[in-house]
């Protein structure tokens, strides 16, 4: 079974190891947690390489997205909720449902991976935050 909460995480994972240095990013988390959370959603949120949104597809293979969304039929009825859409596979197509539980995962495993970060980096955070004060 696909686990799209791992993937996107690992997506999340890739795209900030590429467009940021640890550092960069231990000074972003320090700074304004909340502000870049914000900025990163604004932007994966967009983004074909984390969620497919751009431009509709992630996969950009409709066979791999209908397997990808095989046994995650749920996950798809919860993000049509939160979304108060009504997502059919047959009409919408698999890569649109596929998008769409990426989208609806992307805030929670993008706060997720920055607390984790920040966890695993605390001694570090607090050096940067105190050396701002």
């Amino acid at each position: 079974m696909y686990d799209y909460n791992e993937a996107v995480k690992n997506d999340i994972l890739e795209a900030l190891s590429e467009d940021y240095s640890p550092d960069e990013l231990l000074q972003k988390i320090a700074e304004d947690k909340e502000g870049f959370f914000d900025e990163l959603y604004d932007i994966f949120l967009v983004s074909d390489r984390i969620t497919g949104n751009a431009s509709g597809s992630y996969t950009f293979n409709r066979w791999e997205a209908e397997e990808n969304l095989c046994h995650n039929l749920d996950l798809l009825e919860e993000a049509a909720e939160e979304f108060g859409c009504n997502i059919d596979i047959l009409s919408d197509g698999a890569e649109a449902c596929d998008v769409t539980i990426r989208c609806y995962l992307l805030s929670s495993i993008l706060s997720e991976v920055l607390d984790d970060i920040e966890e695993e980096n605390i001694e570090e955070i607090e050096r940067i935050r105190e050396a701002a004060e």
